[in-house]
């Protein structure tokens, strides 16, 4: 099984199935067709272990694998627990990617993050620029792990002939995100501190200046770039998914405020890290492809926004 249509018979195990983008993998392809999905909680399987992921494989068999599962977080998490996300992060590869060559996947897709380039990467950002520069210190441990995780795909690819790819999503948001303030990324930090404000009155308050530029991308879309690259593409470098656009922090807390509905003051601590400068990708090499990013920023925070509110009661970190 090289590129091309999936069979939609094909078992697929999408590691990670309960995660932000785990499940906005999960429900496209059971909209596109797919009808063996398997998947595993943390509580029925450690990926850290790795007798238990070759005993999962073993039983399960799967012919596709989707690695979407990492301990991830934002500038806080990453800053305060490096060693975690490093190691635990590095511990999920190796046993994943090691225990699918054993059972002879032909195809995988290892799923990275786009802080793996350097701190002062050019603009946008092209798949060249790995391994070119020195890191964001707030992330990278994270990086490093990732980095690897593209290294080890490529090694198997070189050593055993297997057609894995890897792909590295910008900044993701939607459904299923996390909004515990002291583990969520910006976007999602933005939603909870605006919509609390809105509720008790505000004000809030931001991290860093406001300056920088960030990319966001709807992990809705990004799910849809996962199936189309596994079914178009089988190169031996990472491809950048993205949506090709940025905004400033500022501005994204102005979007944001509007579309909760918050129009209370606003202060930012320039006290608190800002990270990287700019982070935009350049996402030429998967439009050549054939694929593009379809749901604008302001349609995915109003629709990010109303789960949000739908899901309050038991999304994480809310009581």
């Amino acid at each position: 099984m090289t590129s091309g249509q999936l069979p939609r018979s094909a078992r697929i195990y999408v590691a990670g199935h309960r995660g932000l983008v785990g499940s906005a993998v999960w429900r496209h392809l059971r909209a596109q067709g797919f009808t063996d999905l398997v998947g595993a909680s943390s509580a029925d399987l450690d990926l850290r272990d790795e007798r238990g992921v070759d005993a999962f494989f073993a039983v399960h068999q799967p012919e596709v694998v989707i690695l979407a599962a990492a301990r991830v977080g934002g500038i806080l998490a990453n800053a305060s627990r490096p060693a975690e996300f490093l190691g635990d992060n590095l511990r999920i590869q190796v046993n994943v990617l090691e225990a699918a060559h054993r059972a002879e996947v032909r195809r995988l897709l290892f799923l990275g993050s786009s802080c793996i380039y350097p701190k002062f990467a050019p603009q946008p950002i092209p798949e060249r620029a790995l391994l070119t520069g020195i890191l964001e210190p707030t992330n990278d441990a994270y990086a490093i792990a990732k980095i690897a995780g593209i290294l080890h795909v490529q090694a198997i690819r070189r050593q055993h002939g297997r057609a894995w790819i890897s792909a590295m999503p910008t900044n993701l948001y939607g459904p299923g995100d996390s909004f515990d303030l002291a583990q969520s990324h910006v976007l999602p930090a933005m939603i909870r501190k605006f919509a609390d404000a809105k509720a008790g009155g505000g004000p809030v308050t931001l991290w860093g200046t406001g300056s920088p530029r960030r990319e966001f991308l709807h992990v809705d879309d990004l799910a849809s770039a996962c199936l189309f690259l596994l079914e178009h593409y089988d190169g031996d470098e990472h491809v950048n998914v993205g949506t090709g656009t940025d905004v400033s922090i500022a501005g994204l807390a102005e979007l944001v405020a509007d579309v909760v509905g918050y129009d209370g003051p606003v202060t930012w601590d320039a006290t608190k890290p800002d990270g990287t400068p700019r982070k935009l990708l350049d996402v030429s090499k998967l439009a050549e492809l054939g694929w593009r990013a379809r749901i604008g920023l302001r349609d995915g925070l109003r629709s990010t926004y109303e789960w949000f509110l739908e899901q309050q009661g038991a999304v994480r970190g809310l009581a």
